[in-house]
């Protein structure tokens, strides 16, 4: 098998002003370098997209340094080793890692892991990977439900809010789920297990809610923000737990969105309700949590207690489009690039 010559590789090419756009990305084209001592020559495979990326793609502070303009696009990857001069790699093998937008890179071995499934390689991206974590630390360390309480899922057929849902199933909650059209709730409904799924688009989603939810709300998951969010806090019980991930609704806002200042009612609440408002980044909690994460979510995918959908998209030069998709909730499941066969 020759060589590869050619590496081919997504870049920043101009920071979004608003939701992002084709001009915003540049495909390129540069050598592939060959793997010095203790290097490993990767080849991407999977490819995996997540909201988090657009806010790399602005300068605003963040918990990790925004890219730089011509730099590759980051993300996570399952790649295989196409050629090792490490003692730890093999060539053939699958390994994960965040190698980013592009078809091979170099690695001198740190951050990658084995891929365990390799039956279902892109599943490390997935319900074994990142988006999966970040929904069992969220829910069950910071949430903590209890059988018979109720819990609430933005994004409920998302990579994250599926998972959410399901693992809430597992402990004895009852499980309401919030997403965008007919064919993403059934699915949250009949395939996933949730007793109830609501359309976040309906203009009475607030009443919605109220009367999916009579008794009140113990555990909101959030990971969208706008109107979801102002139809949950008014329903918030004394004592509730809203673990806070994300809030892909203003990703794209380059102002504060309009309306009446919301903070006053919120701080009013989390003080007269004692409500537990905590955001996490995932990342810092891998060193101690994933072991027993991989272990549980591993038997729970095997016994089929958690099901997953995967959104696949083939070809690096279609992943921006697809990131655009994701960002405006195109997507139906997680969204992975199909790099490589």
């Amino acid at each position: 098998m020759s060589s590869p010559s050619v590496n081919r590789r997504i870049v920043l090419a101009a920071r979004p002003r608003g939701a992002p756009t084709a001009q915003d990305f540049r495909l390129e084209q540069v050598p592939v370098t060959a793997p010095a001592d203790g290097q490993v020559l990767l080849r991407t495979v999977y490819l995996s997209l997540d909201p988090y990326m657009r806010g790399r793609m602005s300068e605003g502070p963040s918990y990790v340094p925004p890219l730089a303009l011509g730099e590759t696009m980051g993300g996570g990857t399952v790649s295989r080793v196409v050629a090792s001069r490490h003692p730890g790699f093999r060539e053939g093998e699958l390994v994960l890692g965040a190698t980013g937008w592009q078809d091979y890179a170099l690695s001198d071995g740190e951050g990658l892991m084995p891929v365990r499934d390799t039956a279902h390689p892109s599943y490390a991206l997935s319900v074994l990977g990142m988006p999966g974590f970040t929904a069992y630390h969220g829910l069950l360390n910071i949430g903590q439900p209890r059988p018979g309480e109720t819990v609430v899922v933005a994004a409920a057929s998302g990579a994250v809010g599926a998972v959410v849902g399901q693992i809430a199933r597992i402990r004895g909650a009852r499980v309401i789920g919030v997403a965008g059209g007919a064919e993403k709730r059934r699915y949250v409904t009949e395939q996933l297990g949730f007793d109830a799924c609501l359309d976040r688009r309906d203009p009475h989603l607030a009443q919605q809610l109220a009367e999916a939810c009579p008794d009140g709300i113990d555990v909101y998951f959030e990971n969208v923000g706008g109107a979801v969010l102002d139809a949950v806090l008014p329903l918030l019980r004394e004592g509730a737990r809203v673990p806070v991930c994300g809030g892909i609704a203003h990703y794209n806002d380059e102002a504060p969105p309009p309306g009446p200042d919301r903070l006053p009612m919120l701080m009013a609440l989390v003080l007269r309700k004692r409500l537990r408002l905590q955001g996490f980044i995932i990342l810092d909690h891998y060193a101690d949590g994933y072991a027993p994460f991989l272990r549980d979510m591993s038997a729970w995918v095997a016994e089929g207690k958690v099901k997953l959908r995967e959104d696949v998209v083939v070809g690096l030069e279609n992943a921006p489009a697809a990131l655009m998709g994701l960002l405006e909730g195109k997507n139906f499941g997680k969204v992975v690039v199909r790099v490589a066969d």
